[in-house]
């Protein structure tokens, strides 16, 4: 799990950074302009910093190079614009910065720059980490997801359907498989929603709110106990 600090002038973006980057399991601070990023990386020594290039108060390059001159660029910065010039880029590139995003930003584009930016800075990789931790799960949702498995890889027939009841509504029996396929796979993901939205093919708002009406526990599926 790493720090990491979001400086962007749009309320979107900030929200929409922090919901994926807390899923990867990473404490995330937010600010929207250069003097609360200045406050913030005083007080919290981020361990990774995205960047935006366009904000109000004092440009993204500007701070960069404030950090830069006052050896306050002790961690990796990836710098993030929608409108910056290739010589905005390699302006910043030159100053410290580690990578440039461009918006919108892709979320494989995304999760692939904060891994290399966390690397760099000989941290270790938070989803690594996580991976060889189980999450702890009650006695029911072990039974849950063993279910689920022993359904899946059963051969076809009687014995394909022994774990569920099907004397029941279709609806019923239906909602009680979903609810295992997703404890399931969130499960196998560490509690990551990102990763469970890619491997299910379902966009993140629809799969929240799937995952909200079966009732499932979401804070027993966070890494770390989040």
């Amino acid at each position: 799990m790493a720090n990491i600090l979001v400086v962007d002038d749009e309320h979107g973006i900030r929200d929409l950074l922090w919901e994926i980057l807390n899923d990867e399991g990473h404490n995330v601070e937010l600010a929207e302009n250069a003097a609360q990023a200045r406050a913030a990386r005083l007080r919290e020594r981020p361990d990774l910093v995205l960047l935006d290039i366009w904000m109000p108060d004092t440009d993204g390059v500007t701070l960069l190079k404030e950090w830069s001159s006052t050896g306050l660029l002790t961690m990796p910065v990836i710098m993030m614009s929608g409108h910056a010039t290739i010589d905005t880029a390699v302006e910043a590139t030159k100053i410290g910065a580690l990578a440039f995003l461009e918006k919108p930003i892709t979320l494989q584009k995304l999760l692939k720059a904060v891994e290399q930016g966390l690397a760099r800075g000989n941290l270790r990789k938070p989803a690594a980490t996580a991976s060889q931790v189980p999450v702890a799960a009650s006695s029911q949702e072990a039974a849950d997801t063993e279910s689920l498995v022993h359904v899946v890889s059963a051969p076809a027939g009687p014995q394909a359907n022994q774990n569920f009841v099907l004397d029941k509504p279709l609806r019923e029996a239906r909602d009680e498989f979903e609810k295992a396929y997703f404890e399931y796979h969130l499960a196998q993901e560490n509690g990551s929603m990102t990763r469970v939205a890619e491997k299910t093919g379902l966009e993140r708002t629809h799969l929240y709110r799937k995952l909200k009406q079966l009732g499932v526990d979401l804070t027993r599926s966070k890494r770390g106990g989040n």
